[in-house]
């Protein structure tokens, strides 16, 4: 990916998970063997779910978005809103030349998608509701951990950001990326160069984009870049409500389980709606640990605009530290 001065002034980061390619790219992942540790417990849960959709609108998916090749690039509208259903609106709303073009790149032909070549509205109807279901039994159930997951993926770049620039933000996506001034390089399953030209790009970090960036087929369209977030073992299972601690962390007999999370989620900066989720408890609760880890003198907050945003203080960095090191 090749940056001129224009592009780097241009580097957007993604607020959040975005449904549609968290949807295509598990779909994707649902019916491949990598990942076993990360990945198997979800890919059982996700297959019993999906028994309960229709049988074709299951195949539609399975034919859109394959195990191995590309995907119609319609499907990750890069317009598309932060939620599900804005996103599946802009996707149905595609132009039918446009339809009939993207749909030609799938290596099995259009197969079952045949209507949808068509653009007749029933066939596009039909692919809403089968990206409902779909998202709804595999991608759902596990939102709020991915949406915990992709916050500390932004605040780690955040953090590259504030501290070294654009420059940093973009060293900060090693490994799995390789910033060699003006080139981003990753590895990628065919050769290919893409050029911003001025446009920019917009960084989507992803649960279920699997070791390999992804990005569209079409060039021309405004550049993303999807790229993995390591999803560690038992993601699934986190946040519970109560955050597990390891046997003997003084951190946590110190300040309780939770305050304890609450104040190594804070060393990356977030705000209250993050910290919710990252820990597993309602905002207001996350309010109130906040407020006591403030009181503390642990932590410190800022408003800005309608959010509250928390960061460490000395004391709190140097607890933590201390803490981490005992361990």
């Amino acid at each position: 990916m090749h940056f001129t001065a224009a592009d780097l002034a241009c580097v957007r980061m993604a607020q959040g998970p975005d449904p549609a390619w968290e949807t295509v790219l598990s779909a994707h992942l649902l019916r491949k063997t990598e990942g076993r540790g990360a990945f198997d417990v979800w890919r059982r849960q996700a297959r019993v779910r999906l028994r309960h959709l229709p049988p074709r609108q299951l195949r539609l998916i399975r034919q859109l978005a394959p195990p191995f090749g590309p995907t119609p690039d319609f499907l990750t509208p890069v317009q598309a809103g932060p939620d599900l259903d804005s996103g599946i609106e802009t996707i149905l709303s595609t132009p039918k030349h446009r339809l009939r073009a993207e749909l030609s790149v799938l290596e099995d032909g259009p197969g079952v998608a045949r209507d949808l070549f068509d653009g007749t509205p029933s066939a596009v109807a039909e692919l809403g509701e089968a990206l409902r279901g779909y998202h709804r039994a595999a991608v759902a159930p596990s939102w709020s951990q991915i949406h915990a997951l992709v916050d500390a993926e932004r605040a780690e770049g955040s953090r590259g950001l504030l501290d070294q620039g654009v420059d940093g933000l973009l060293h900060s996506l090693r490994p799995t990326f390789r910033w060699s001034p003006p080139v981003l390089e990753a590895d990628y399953p065919y050769d290919r160069d893409l050029y911003l030209n001025g446009r920019g790009v917009l960084l989507i970090p992803s649960m279920f984009c699997w070791r390999t960036p992804v990005t569209y087929v079409d060039p021309e369209l405004p550049p993303v870049l999807v790229y993995p977030v390591a999803p560690g073992i038992g993601w699934w299972t986190t946040p519970s409500g109560t955050p597990d601690t390891k046997p003997g962390d003084a951190l946590a007999r110190l300040l309780g389980a939770t305050r304890a999370a609450a104040l190594r989620v804070i060393e990356d900066g977030c705000n209250t709606a993050e910290l919710a989720r990252r820990i597993g408890v309602s905002p207001p609760t996350a309010s109130q640990h906040a407020a006591v880890l403030r009181e503390a003198r642990l932590i410190a907050s800022v408003r800005r605009g309608n959010r509250m945003l928390h960061t460490l203080t000395p004391l709190g960095t140097g607890l933590l530290h201390t803490h981490a090191n005992a361990s």
